[in-house]
C-alpha cells in the first residue's frame, strides 16, 4: 500500500509557537513551510512499539517541532504499531543523564548536542573547534559526509545507536553584564571577566579560558534560574534556543559571534533499536533522516528571525563586522594549538577539505 499523508503538525507547531513566542505582540512568524508530506509503504505488521524520546529544548523549538515529524512519520507508516511520546524541556534530566538511560535501556530515545556526546567518541570534538564552519551550507556538507557517517558509526557497542546529525546551529554569546565586541569586553580587563555557563565539554571551556571569561559548566536546565540568580553573567547558544528559553528575559546584551556550530544528534537505545524488526529498523532510520532534514529547514528560518525577536524584546544585539569576528579567531588560536592533536589533526584536515569544497560549489 502506498501512503500519501499530510499530517497536522502545522497547526499544533502553529499553536506552540504562538503560545512560546507571543507572537499576538510582536512580528509575524517567519513564512516556515509545512511539514513535508509523509509518503512511503505501510510497513508490515512487525509488533507494536512506544518509544519515549526525551531532550532538552521547548516546544516551540525546531527540535521539538521536527521530532513530532519524526513520531507522525512512524505512526503513519505503521498505521500505529510505533508511537513516538515526546518529552521536551529535560523533563527527564539533562543531555548526559539522558544518554546513560539509553545505555540502560530506561529510556528509548534523545537529541543532545555533539558536545555532550564526545566522551563517547572523542573525534565528535572536532565540530567544537571554533569558527571551524564559516557558513551553514560548510556545515550541512560536513554532516552529510562519510567523515560524519564514521562518527555515528563509532558509537557502535557504546549502548548507543546514532541515527543521524541535526542542526543545534551556531552558538551566539548573551550576558547581563555588558556589551561584548571584542575579546577584551570578554575579559573585562578594568573589570571581571565574564562568568559564562557553558556545557561540560573541554573544547569548550577552553574556548572561553582563552577569551579570557571564567567559563562554568552547568546542565542546560538549571541555566535560567543560575542567570536570574547572578551564579553567571551569560551564556552561549543559537539565537532559536535563547529565544525559546526566555533567556531574554534575564539578559540584556546578545553578540552575534557564531564561534562554534554545533550539531544536534538523534540517539537510540541500543537495547531499542534490538527489539525492533529489520523493516522497522530501516524504517525509524530513514523517517530520522527525514525529520533531520525537516529541523535543518525550520533552525535555518529561525535563526534571524530568533535574532530580530530578541531585539524586539529589548536585548542589545552586537553584530561583529569581518574585522571583529578576525578578532576573536585570533583570540582562540591556543584552542587549536592545544586540541587539534589530540582530536586528529588528519580529521580535522578533512572536515576543513569539505568545508573548502562546499564554499567552491
Amino acid at each position: 500500500m502506498r501512503l500519501i499523508w499530510r499530517n497536522t503538525l502545522t497547526l499544533a507547531g502553529a499553536a506552540s509557537l504562538t503560545l512560546g513566542f507571543g507572537l499576538a505582540a510582536h512580528a509575524e512568524s517567519p513564512d516556515l513551510s509545512d511539514p513535508p508530506s509523509i509518503d512511503g509503504e505501510v510497513v508490515g505488521d512487525h509488533g507494536s512499539h512506544n518509544i519515549r524520546m526525551g531532550f532538552g529544548l521547548a516546544e516551540s523549538s525546531p527540535q521539538y517541532l521536527s521530532s513530532r515529524y519524526f513520531a507522525d512519520i512512524l505512526e503513519a507508516r505503521t498505521e500505529g504499531r510505533i508511537t513516538v511520546n515526546v518529552f521536551p524541556n529535560s523533563q527527564l534530566g539533562d543531555d548526559v543523564q539522558m544518554m546513560e538511560m539509553l545505555q540502560t535501556g530506561t529510556l528509548d530515545m534523545t537529541y543532545p548536542s555533539s558536545s555532550a556526546a564526545t566522551t563517547y567518541v572523542p573525534e565528535l570534538a572536532a565540530f567544537d573547534l571554533p569558527f571551524l564552519l564559516p557558513t551553514r551550507g560548510a556545515a550541512v556538507a560536513v554532516m552529510q559526509s562519510d567523515v560524519a557517517q564514521s562518527m555515528l558509526d563509532a558509537f557502535e557497542g557504546t549502548g548507543i545507536k546514532a541515527l543521524t546529525f541535526s542542526e543545534n546551529g551556531y552558538r551566539q554569546l548573551s550576558n547581563s553584564a555588558r556589551p561584548v565586541a571584542s575579546p577584551e569586553d570578554v575579559a573585562g580587563l578594568d573589570v571581571r571577566g565574564l562568568t559564562v555557563r557553558t556545557m561540560e565539554n573541554p573544547v569548550h571551556l577552553a574556548i572561553w579560558q582563552a577569551l579570557g571569561a571564567n567559563p562554568t559548566p552547568m546542565a542546560f536546565g538549571e541555566l535560567f534560574s543560575a542567570m536570574e540568580q547572578g551564579v553567571v553573567d551569560g551564556q552561549e547558544n543559537p539565537w532559536s534556543t535563547i529565544l525559546t528559553s526566555n533567556f531574554h528575559e534575564v539578559q540584556d546584551y546578545g553578540t552575534e559571534s557564531r564561534h562554534v556550530y554545533t550539531p544536534f544528534i538523534m540517539m537510540m537505545s541500543e537495547r531499542t533499536w534490538d527489539r525492533l524488526a529489520p523493516e522497522y529498523q530501516t524504517l525509524v532510520q530513514e523517517a530520522a533522516r527525514q525529520s533531520a532534514d525537516y529541523e535543518i529547514q525550520l533552525s535555518t528560518e529561525y535563526d534571524d528571525w530568533s535574532r530580530d525577536q530578541l531585539e524586539a524584546r529589548g536585548m542589545q544585539i552586537t553584530r561583529l563586522d569581518d574585522e571583529q569576528i578576525a578578532a576573536f579567531q585570533e583570540a582562540v588560536q591556543p584552542v587549536y594549538e592545544e586540541w587539534a592533536p589530540r582530536i586528529g589533526e588528519e580529521l580535522i584536515a578533512e572536515i576543513q577539505a569539505i568545508v573548502e569544497a562546499s564554499m567552491n560549489d
